[in-house]
């Protein structure tokens, strides 16, 4: 079978990859090694986070992509085309289409970026939609209706809040606050708390695991390896759940900060609306235990959180390539 159609959600800490009929067919962290001396990629995807914190300063690792937008061209490309050949197998007649999510912040000068990079890439045409529009879509919202919607996405690199009405954005926002500075939170309280240094990937185990944002009476442990720091000696510690809250207060007040101005900027009838309905979590960091409790909680508006939120992006990209005609003329007849 020809691959001629793919949805990429192009993710800060992982990327998606949709194949009308097919579905999700790869699901892979945006990480790329690149040797120094040779200035050669020689990983991508999966095998290339392996890596991180492990290498000789002969080998590179990272993320091309820096708060959901384009940070190393031509790295991305090679990501792109990495993805795309494995989309498509072994059966490349044909140059596909390509659409891709960008974060609702993005500039023009970076939504033209993603454009170039597909295009170089190996594909016929790309098309680029707005992340909270694709969600929204993923997650079972009607945005064609004249009634307001509230969708928030937490991703790895950004949070984008929308209320979205007739097929439109009303009132949005992005903030490049998001799942990698959870991450950073944990980190840093570790450090200062337990005078323990621990990687990026053990605060992310950590997150994913145990965190959480509301106090529990049952608490959960986890046993985390790390450098001390007094001694510069490896060093093993428990960390419970509550101490997650501590961790990760500071990062959530942003997010709620913000999903409260977008509240505040929203017309009357349409906050009615969502006052109504409720807010619909999306992303990898809706999985955060209770974090649609808390917001619901500090903003005073119901908070669900949408089935299966980490794929709301995609399964939203895969319905727009599987009917690329329709949309074009709505979504993104606009260049958004």
């Amino acid at each position: 079978m020809f691959v001629t159609k793919i949805a990429i959600d192009l993710g800060t800490c992982n990327s998606l990859v949709f194949v009308p009929k097919k579905g999700v067919v790869l699901e892979e962290p945006s990480v790329v090694a690149i040797s120094i001396m040779e200035n050669k990629i020689l990983a991508v995807g999966a095998e290339a986070k392996l890596m991180i914190g492990r290498t000789p300063d002969s080998i590179l690792v990272y993320r091309p992509l820096k708060d959901g937008v384009i940070a190393d061209y031509r790295v991305t490309q090679a990501m792109l085309k990495h993805f795309i050949r494995k989309a498509q197998g072994s059966f490349r007649l044909f140059k596909p289409d390509l659409v891709i999510s960008v974060p609702v912040g993005s500039t023009s000068t970076e939504r033209r970026a993603v454009i170039e990079a597909a295009i170089s890439s190996g594909a016929k045409a790309a098309y680029i939609v707005k992340e909270p529009i694709l969600a929204a879509i993923g997650a079972g919202i009607p945005i064609e209706s004249c009634q307001g919607n509230m969708i928030i996405d937490i991703g790895g690199g950004t949070s984008e809040m929308a209320v979205i009405s007739l097929g439109g954005i009303v009132t949005a926002k992005s903030i490049r606050v998001a799942g990698d500075k959870m991450d950073r939170a944990i980190a840093d309280y570790v450090k200062k708390k337990h005078n323990l240094i621990v990687g990026i990937q053990t605060a992310e185990e950590i997150k994913i695991k145990i965190g959480t944002t509301i106090n529990k009476k049952k608490e959960e442990t986890i046993e985390i390896r790390g450098r001390d720091v007094i001694s510069g000696l490896p060093r093993n510690i428990k960390i419970s759940s509550n101490e997650t809250v501590e961790a990760l207060k500071d990062v959530l007040k942003e997010i709620i900060s913000l999903i409260k101005q977008v509240l505040r900027e929203t017309p009357p009838e349409l906050c009615a609306d969502i006052m109504n309905k409720g807010m619909i979590l999306s992303g990898g960091g809706a999985l955060l235990n209770g974090i649609n409790e808390i917001i619901a909680k500090t903003t005073g508006v119901p908070c669900f959180r949408a089935d299966e939120p980490f794929y709301c992006v995609v399964k939203g990209t895969g319905v727009v390539i599987e009917n690329l005609d329709a949309y074009k003329k709505a979504i993104m007849s606009k260049k958004l």
